[in-house]
């Protein structure tokens, strides 16, 4: 079903799926053509969503809310509070949300580790499973579990070897769902 771009970001609007500010709908459609922003309604949309804007500043989220998450994306120390950082920011959490953020990689003994302190003071340590430049998904899923609440969840929609990521609250997630049947799924979080 063909859905005009505009009505379609209007209700993603209702849901907190806004553009951020800077972004706007000719951003969009530089990267893609109306059409196929358009038909099938939400499917191209919601990954879009994810993406940076493709022009400087080119880490620009077109929605800060949402984040094409690329698991292919650990190189060095550094990238798991990078990580932790725009879940953070997906989630709509505050900078403080959680403090003492820090991580260690060490390719060549394999070892590795990513810890930070949640708001009620408990210090998260946890081990990381070096594989490559892959992320450790359980290690992730433990930290959105820390970061989602009784009725705010992680979904995402597959990209393949990447997923596009949002922070949604029950209701707002049905009422995706009836927007966009099948698109999205709750990640399942420890």
């Amino acid at each position: 079903m063909k859905v005009p771009l505009e009505i379609q970001l209007e209700k993603l609007a209702e849901l907190g799926l806004s553009l951020d500010p800077a972004v706007g709908i000719e951003d969009l459609l530089d990267s893609y053509p109306r059409e196929d922003l358009e038909e099938p309604a939400f499917n191209l949309l919601l990954a879009v969503l994810g993406f940076n804007v493709e022009r400087e500043p080119y880490d620009q989220p077109n929605c800060p809310r949402a984040w094409n998450f690329d698991t292919e994306c650990i190189y060095g120390t550094g990238d798991y509070v990078g990580i932790v950082n725009r879940l953070l920011q997906v989630a709509g959490k505050p900078e403080n949300f959680f403090t003492e953020i820090a991580d260690s990689i060490d390719f060549d003994s394999s070892e590795a580790w990513l810890q930070y302190r949640r708001g009620d003071g408990t210090l998260r340590n946890w081990e990381i499973e070096v594989k490559d430049d892959w992320v450790d998904q359980e290690v992730i899923t433990k930290v959105m579990g820390d970061i989602e609440s009784d009725d705010s969840h992680f979904y995402s929609k597959d990209n393949g070897q990447a997923m596009v990521l949002y922070y949604l609250d029950d209701e707002a997630a049905e009422q995706l769902e009836d927007l966009a049947p099948g698109q999205i799924s709750r990640v399942q979080s420890d």
